[in-house]
């Protein structure tokens, strides 16, 4: 199996929604706790190659690709920034365009599928922001979590739709049309670092979280989850929802994959 080593610590892992044999990986130098970042965009074949690298001041901690744009690439960094690069240009060139808004670290990032100009940044300071490609501002801020927000997921069917993973014990429900949230699920009893739409059935969802579990539910009837799934022994940082009779995908401490369709 072909292997690529990065200097730091990685990340995030994300393929280009165009080339199957295109990723990005972000990288934070001494596990993101202090030190520089640096984002790789790797092509696969026989052997994996480099196509661009692009560092940072501080640690990359998530990214996404543009959906509407093949070389288009959005960093969620450590000072608070978001970062726009292009691969068409050369890298001198990059980033095109640096976002400051978030007062803290900004942990997560996610490409709306359905509207394709619009992304979504979560941060620790507590809050989701909406932002298009076009815009040097944000659209709208999201503040009702009481603590770190660590991801925020669209919606892959309903273009108007997000959820938000926060280290205040909830993952939250939104409509871009609605003033506030539509739904909370106090879904564990520690941190929820992460929340991820199921792809092919768009009312099931997926927390992560320091408990060590992966909790599925369904949010027409979120009162109790359809699954919990336990067996890591240290914080779940990242899920990876297929589809309710496909494997869940999860990471922190090993690589792990469950069918969720023989625990519900």
């Amino acid at each position: 199996m072909p292997v690529f080593k990065v200097p730091f610590n990685g990340y995030s892992v994300k393929f280009s929604p165009f080339y199957e044999n295109q990723l990005a990986v972000a990288t934070a130098q001494n596990f993101g706790i202090l030190g520089n970042g640096r984002l790789h965009v790797l092509q696969l074949g026989p052997t994996i190659t480099e196509r661009a690298a692009f560092d940072t001041a501080d640690g990359v901690y998530d990214l996404c690709w543009s959906e509407s744009h093949d070389s288009l690439i959005v960093a969620a960094v450590a000072d608070g920034s978001l970062k726009i690069y292009d691969l068409s240009l050369p890298p001198a060139s990059n980033p095109i365009r640096s976002l400051h808004e978030h007062a803290r670290e900004c942990h997560g990032v996610d490409f709306n599928t359905v509207r394709k100009d619009s992304f979504l940044s979560a941060s620790w300071d507590d809050t989701v922001k909406l932002w298009t490609v076009d815009r040097p501002a944000s659209v709208r801020t999201f503040k009702e979590h009481a603590y770190c927000v660590y991801s925020a997921a669209w919606n892959p069917r309903h273009a108007d739709v997000f959820a938000s993973a926060s280290g205040d014990c909830t993952t939250r429900i939104w409509d871009v049309r609605e003033p506030g949230s539509t739904m909370i699920l106090p879904a564990h009893e520690f941190e929820i670092l992460s929340c991820d739409w199921n792809k092919y059935d768009d009312c099931i969802i997926a927390t992560a979280s320091v408990d060590k579990s992966i909790k599925v539910w369904d949010v027409r009837s979120y009162r109790v989850p359809v699954a919990v799934l336990n067996g890591h022994g240290y914080a779940v940082r990242k899920s990876c929802l297929a589809s309710a009779a496909l494997p869940l995908c999860f990471q922190h401490d090993t690589k792990v994959v469950l069918d969720v369709g023989k625990m519900v």
